[in-house]
């Protein structure tokens, strides 16, 4: 018993040392922030310009993934088909490269001047410096989190009770709708807000497919390079805030 507790003694010393590094920041920047300065950045029109632009973008980058990231994850969690390890490496590959890199990519495939760019543009989409672009960026980074998270979901709901469902008359549409999705909601749901929270992070595929107009987080960093840290600190503690907001909220979904 006392080499256990000994364990857990060493082992806890050792995890409040992570604890130590991680909170300090989060708990000095609310304790170093003017709340006059706190006041006005949450009037100032720029800022919430920015924060409309990267939460319409993060909005629509979750709902694509919602739409078509989840029956794609449906079909690899259910179907043995060629290449799929491959496919699901290639799938992950956003969320290992560097964001800048990423940025590159998306640029490279869909500028107005590529062949699949030009499609695009002869149909209103423009991603430089569009809103489009915005949500291609974040779509291509955060995606794969929708998908990873969907497709576990699906793979821990016993296929027998998707059976029964189809032998009581039910086509696979409607079982899909009533046994699968309800049963897999948590993991798609907690999914979907990493996916959204990711979108709003992404600051490196922004920088490079669509600086303009500015999301919240490249203000960030202009606001920094041109005024120095204290006129930084006010939207970092705004944007702090959130991120408390969006992880009670995913820890209150899996608890439920």
């Amino acid at each position: 018993m006392r080499r256990i507790e000994g364990l857990f003694l060493t082992f806890s010393a050792a995890g409040s040392i992570v604890i130590l590094i991680l909170l300090i920041p989060m708990i000095l920047a609310p304790l170093m922030t003017n709340p006059t300065q706190l006041a006005k950045a949450l009037m100032d029109s720029e800022i919430l310009g920015a924060l409309s632009i990267t939460f319409a973008g993060a909005t629509l980058a979750t709902l694509l993934a919602l739409i078509f990231g989840v029956p794609l994850a449906y079909v690899m969690a259910r179907r043995e088909f060629a290449f799929k390890r491959l496919l699901e490496s290639l799938l992950n590959i956003p969320l290992t490269i560097p964001h800048s890199v990423a940025g590159i990519l998306v640029l490279l495939a869909y500028h107005s001047r590529s062949s699949i760019g030009s499609i695009l543009s002869s149909l209103g989409i423009v991603i430089e410096d569009t809103l489009w672009g915005i949500v291609l960026a974040m779509f291509f980074v955060s995606s794969p989190i929708l998908i990873s998270s969907a497709r576990a979901g699906f793979s821990m709901i016993d296929e027998n009770l998707e059976y029964v469902a189809r032998t009581l008359g039910a086509s696979h549409y409607k079982t899909f709708l009533t046994v699968t999705l309800p049963l897999s909601l948590k993991a798609i749901a907690s999914g979907a807000m990493l996916t959204w929270a990711r979108a709003v992070s992404e600051v490196g595929a922004l920088l490079i497919v669509a600086p303009y107009p500015k999301s919240i987080a490249l203000l960030v960093i202009e606001r920094f390079e041109a005024f120095g840290l204290s006129s930084a600190i006010p939207i970092t503690v705004i944007l702090l805030a959130m991120s408390l907001a969006i992880v009670l909220i995913l820890n209150y979904v899996l608890g439920r």
